[in-house]
């Protein structure tokens, strides 16, 4: 199945990288998230990728026509330098559309504009680009498949590391209590879709709000609700979760802590 991965939005700066860097090419460990989310995709099959780039697109597109496997993976060099040999498993030969998408555009006007890439598939995918989960794709799908909607979200508990002030109508304290995760749910950022998404958004439209309004009308979106690894990277603080993962070699989105799926080539279209 094609991936569209939203990755040209101003986004929000995580303040110790430069503006220079779009999101997505933030790194954790020695690779940008955007590899890592790439990795996680590739790894349960779907190696076709459609890049809706926009701020910084030039970054992106650098680090995909210019990338050297070798600058991360394990290998051996001999001839100083002019014979390279990669070890542990081969790498994953991914196929990626970098489309232009523009600055300004939102979520929905960037699914737009890549209409044409995904038209004749029966399923595609799709994400923000910016958070990691190990949900189980290949049931989320199976689920989806086997449903009669239209569109489909990763529902995750939201993390919440604050405490509510429970406050009287004069002003006075009662105290604090810890925040309650119990019935919260939001959007992962992880969305199924067929091609009859296109039906329910206009022009200028963010894909979560009048789109998916029309969606819940006409009862073709469904939620998959999971409770297991998920993180999005807003914050410095996630970043550094996410980069303490990687050092410690605990990355639940990874099926295996051999091999890569590093990419192998890049084409400018589809």
């Amino acid at each position: 199945m094609k991936v569209i991965l939203f990755c040209g939005g101003l986004g929000t700066r995580i303040r110790e990288y430069p503006e220079s860097i779009p999101k997505p090419m933030i790194p954790i460990g020695h690779q940008p998230i955007l590899w890592h989310l790439m990795n996680y995709y590739s790894q349960r099959g779907h190696n076709e990728f459609i890049l809706c780039t926009g701020y910084k697109a030039n970054v992106i597109k650098d680090f995909f026509l210019n990338y050297r496997p070798q600058a991360y993976a394990d290998c051996i060099v001999s001839g100083f330098g002019t014979k390279i040999e990669l070890l542990g498993k081969p790498e994953q030969d991914w196929r990626i559309a970098l489309i232009d998408t523009g600055i300004w555009r939102n979520i929905g006007e960037r699914l737009l504009a890549v209409r044409e890439h995904v038209c004749n598939e029966e399923i595609f995918l799709a994400n923000y680009s910016d958070g990691l989960s190990d949900v189980d794709l290949d049931d989320m799908i199976e689920r989806f498949r086997n449903s009669d909607k239209l569109a489909c979200f990763l529902a995750v508990r939201p993390h919440l590391s604050f405490h509510f002030a429970d406050i009287q109508p004069n002003g006075s304290m009662r105290g604090f209590r810890t925040a309650d995760r119990s019935d919260l749910w939001i959007n992962g950022g992880f969305f199924l879709f067929r091609p009859g998404i296109f039906d329910f958004i206009r022009p200028g439209e963010e894909l979560v709000q009048e789109p998916f309004t029309r969606l819940i009308e006409a009862d073709a979106l469904m939620a998959y609700k999971y409770e297991g690894f998920w993180r999005a990277m807003d914050t410095l603080k996630d970043r550094q979760i996410l980069e303490d993962m990687v050092e410690q070699s605990a990355m639940p989105w990874r099926l295996t802590d051999a091999g890569s799926g590093h990419p192998t080539r890049a084409v400018a279209g589809s």
